[in-house]
């Protein structure tokens, strides 16, 4: 099996960062200016700790609409993110100048299904890593038709296998809708994603997982999610992603840095190389550069006092014997793996619970259980081990119901803080 080529300079920084023992941090930072975006990077990269800046951009470029981003420019408003292609990529060169570097490199955020023209302004402006994926930023944020978005991250993933210096991307599969989806399937869309990349030309990528409710449960699926990449991402370079909670937040400032916190450990033990860091304002408003930057060292503070897990310690309850099954599933349904995972959703065999895009199924139900855990409800389609034992139990779920699970981590870190308090 050949080598990967040598990695781009987003990867080498992480991987040097990781052969130190020092988790990565890095935000979702993303403003509307040039002045207060080349602020909040330089603010990021004078963090006490293995940083990576964060271009995040506006809800208006995500879906193509560059002319509203540009008018708003010229108007004066606030947008909540980085219009990167309204601002041309020699601005957005010019603003990195200085910045962006062998120490401080630079991944564009963004949440686009048809990603075409941001991916090649912020190649042309010089960043060094994307993220995203032609199901993650697909089902959740948009009504395209899923068979358009995987053709059209196709051409957007060659784009980046062209260039001269690798461009990294990031797959942002473990993160579907951000929660009450199975640990199983986060990491196996995941997975597939890296396939994806890997197929059409990508070496120099990164899986994700967001943590969800039940921490030992969280270490089990991080474990399985790096031996999967072990397994099927063997001849790229590959790192893991960890992202701090995506669901709703607590609205507490002690119970939003204890959810912060526990991320942050599990990062650490799990081997995580990078945390996607949350804010204590997250509940109620877009953070602040100083609020960034309180978060960044405070994640940092508290991996650096864990300690790798023993993986003889991780438990077992299954996830990685799910997650491969939907994997290996997955691929023998077309003839390459864009069109297995069209075909997939189609028969439903991929469906993600509570997701509302047309061409997800929706059949399949997750539940938190009395312990705390993600699982799954009914997976009705979706190929898991025991899943004739599981359809069918799947319980009525009620409005109220739904909105509980929805508030689970809110509630319980924002209780634990009223004790305190009291």
């Amino acid at each position: 099996m050949a080598a990967p080529p040598r990695p781009g300079r987003f990867t080498r920084f992480v991987r040097r960062a990781s052969s130190e023992g020092r988790l990565v941090v890095q935000p979702r930072m993303g403003f509307g200016t040039v002045e207060r975006m080349r602020a909040g990077l330089e603010a990021v990269g004078r963090v006490g700790a293995a940083t990576v800046g964060t271009i995040t951009v506006d809800s208006y470029t995500r879906v193509n609409d560059h002319a509203s981003a540009l008018l708003a420019l010229e108007q004066g408003a606030d947008l909540n993110g980085f219009p990167l292609v309204a601002h041309g990529a020699e601005v957005t060169r010019r603003m990195l100048a200085g910045i962006a570097g062998d120490d401080f490199p630079v991944q564009v955020r963004h949440g686009s299904a048809l990603p075409g023209e941001l991916f090649a302004g912020l190649v042309a402006a010089g960043a060094d890593a994307t993220e995203g994926g032609p199901v993650s930023y697909c089902l959740p944020y948009s009504r395209v038709p899923l068979a358009q978005a995987v053709a059209a991250w196709a051409e957007c993933c060659e784009m980046l296998a062209g260039t001269s210096e690798p461009v990294h991307l990031e797959s942002f599969g473990g993160c579907m809708l951000g929660q009450l989806c199975p640990p199983s399937l986060l990491i196996a869309l995941s997975i597939l994603e890296g396939l994806f990349f890997r197929e059409h030309g990508l070496r120099d990528i990164s899986v994700s997982y967001a943590q969800q409710t039940h921490p030992e449960q969280d270490r089990e699926a991080m474990s399985a999610l790096r031996t999967l990449a072990s397994e099927w991402l063997a001849d790229t370079d590959w790192h893991s992603v960890l992202y701090t909670y995506m669901g709703v937040y607590p609205r507490s400032r002690h119970g939003a840095y204890a959810l912060l916190a526990e991320s942050a450990r599990l990062a650490a033990r799990s081997g995580a190389e990078r945390l996607i860091v949350k804010t204590a304002v997250e509940a109620s408003r877009i953070p602040s550069i100083t609020e960034n930057v309180h978060a960044l060292e405070f994640a940092a503070s508290v991996a650096a006092q864990e300690t790798a897990d023993d993986p003889a310690g991780v438990p077992d309850s299954g996830i990685y014997e799910e997650a491969q099954a939907i994997i290996t599933h997955t691929l023998t349904l077309g003839s390459d793996v864009g069109s297995a995972l069209v075909r997939a959703f189609r028969l439903g065999h991929l469906d993600v619970p509570f997701c509302l895009h047309q061409d997800n199924a929706n059949r399949c139900r997750a539940r938190i259980d009395g312990r705390g855990r993600l699982t799954w409800a009914d997976p009705a389609g979706v190929p898991v081990p025991r899943a004739r034992d599981l359809a069918g139990n799947r319980e009525r779920l009620t409005a109220r119901g739904l909105l509980d699970m929805l508030s689970y981590n809110e509630r319980r870190y924002d209780d634990s803080a009223l004790k305190i308090t009291n």
